[in-house]
């Protein structure tokens, strides 16, 4: 896919650039009279509510995933004020949310509950024996 027209997330996921909106902000921190003049910090917003390019079960999971990172229009808001250049920080605001979203679409294994082997039980019963052992020892002496 064209990397102009589109934001790849993953192989089968692209967000079509038409659906992200970029704001261009004067950054704070160091940098002299430069950071003081020039709208280098990117503001990147995706509408998750409204986007065509995920299905409604990925919606629902990013939805969920995504809750304290939503404003109240059901946006995505990720900034980059860490470059000095607005292209840059433009580029770093895009890989920032293809890997958030990324991570919020990931699906967790199943967990398999597993038992324990019969040579692990024994072991264990073999070593209460032999604690209980050493305590009924103990008491004996004391008495």
């Amino acid at each position: 896919m064209d990397e102009l027209m589109f934001l790849n997330v993953t192989p089968d996921l692209a967000i079509p650039r038409h659906e992200l909106e970029y704001r261009a902000t004067r950054s704070s921190g160091p940098g002299g009279q430069h950071v003081n003049t020039s709208s280098t910090r990117i503001e990147l917003l995706w509408n998750l509510t409204g986007s065509q390019a995920i299905s409604d079960e990925q919606r629902e999971r990013l939805r969920i995933k995504l809750v304290s990172r939503l404003d109240s229009d059901g946006r995505v808001r990720v900034v980059a004020s860490g470059r000095r250049s607005q292209r840059q920080n433009r580029r770093e605001a895009d890989e920032r949310l293809a890997a958030l979203i990324k991570y919020a679409l990931r699906v967790p294994k199943k967990r398999r509950p597993t038992r324990p082997t019969r040579a692990a039980q024994e072991k264990r019963l073999a070593e209460k024996k032999r604690r209980a052992e050493i305590k009924r020892e103990r008491r004996a002496e004391l008495d």
